[in-house]
């Protein structure tokens, strides 16, 4: 069973209790369309076992198939400095099927972000740094599609659906 390599940071992007006994790690890519069809069954694992499940998102790029995807990315990493990275994540995956680069600026516009910034961001590739890290990490981990879910730290290689991964959370061995 493939395990995380890569140990949790204060730089992950988290969401749900920080001291829940239970960690999902989700290595993901914006273009993907699997990402996106687990996002709203991820949040819902989320909801269902409140305070004993935290998420975590992690970058995967996989730029060759998903041209946009690691610009995207860096997008949410900036929303992420300026506090809006779940509100980006969310309407990156939601804007999926139009994404492109008019798009990601009108989302962070809907979202207040400053745009000039952004551009900027993007142009410098500011936070490339950061999604090659995800990346990476992801790769020697095991990771080798998206997306792609550790519960505890082992690898979780069943689906994506709600029942796959509540059968993984109840399963998951006490720690992170």
């Amino acid at each position: 069973m493939a395990m995380l390599k890569a140990p949790l940071t204060p730089q992950d992007h988290r969401r749900g209790d920080p001291d829940a006994p239970v960690v999902l790690v989700e290595y993901g890519d914006y273009q993907c369309p699997y990402c996106a069809a687990a996002e709203p069954v991820v949040e819902s694992v989320l909801r269902g076992f409140g305070q004993d499940v935290q998420g975590v998102f992690r970058h995967f790029p996989l730029s060759q198939v998903h041209p946009l995807a690691e610009m995207a990315a860096q997008a949410a990493e900036f929303a992420g400095a300026h506090g809006a990275f779940w509100p980006m994540h969310t309407a990156l995956f939601a804007n999926q099927e139009k994404l492109s680069l008019p798009v990601i600026f009108a989302i962070a516009g809907a979202l207040n972000l400053p745009q000039p910034a952004l551009r900027v961001a993007l142009e410098a590739g500011t936070y490339g740094g950061k999604v090659r890290d995800d990346f990476m990490g992801g790769v020697r981990s095991g990771v080798n599609g998206t997306p792609c879910f550790f519960v505890n730290g082992a690898r979780h290689d069943g689906g994506y659906s709600f029942e796959a991964l509540s059968a993984a959370v109840l399963a998951a061995p006490a720690g992170r």
